[in-house]
C-alpha cells in the first residue's frame, strides 16, 4: 500500500473525527500506540512543534480508540492509568459523555 504522503495534525484530526484533543494528545504520546511511520513530529515553529498523523495513523487511532472503549474502565480507566491530571481527564469525561 502506498504510503499517505498528507500529514494531519492531531488538532484537525480531533476536529476531523469528533474526538477530544486531549485524548489524542495522551494517547499520542506513547509513539507505540501508533503504527511506525503513521506518527510523526511537525516543527511549526513554536518550542516544541506538534504531532502530526498520516491517513493510516488516523484510522490506527480511530481503531484503537476503538478498541480501549471496550476495556473494562474505558477511556476513563485509560486516563488513570497514564497517570493523567485528574482536571483533564474530567474534560475528557465531559467530551465522552456527549458521543
Amino acid at each position: 500500500m502506498a504510503r499517505s504522503r498528507t500529514i494531519y495534525t492531531l488538532k484537525e484530526v480531533a476536529d476531523m473525527i469528533g474526538e477530544n484533543l486531549e485524548l489524542l494528545e495522551e494517547v499520542t504520546a506513547n509513539s507505540d500506540n501508533i503504527a511506525e511511520g503513521e506518527l510523526v513530529h511537525v516543527r511549526d515553529g513554536s518550542e516544541y512543534g506538534t504531532r502530526g498523523l498520516t491517513e493510516n495513523g488516523i484510522d490506527g487511532l480511530q481503531e484503537l480508540l476503538a478498541d480501549i472503549r471496550t476495556w473494562d474502565g474505558g477511556i476513563r480507566q485509560f486516563l488513570i492509568d497514564e497517570q493523567c491530571d485528574p482536571e483533564m481527564i474530567e474534560r475528557v469525561m465531559a467530551d465522552e459523555t456527549k458521543r
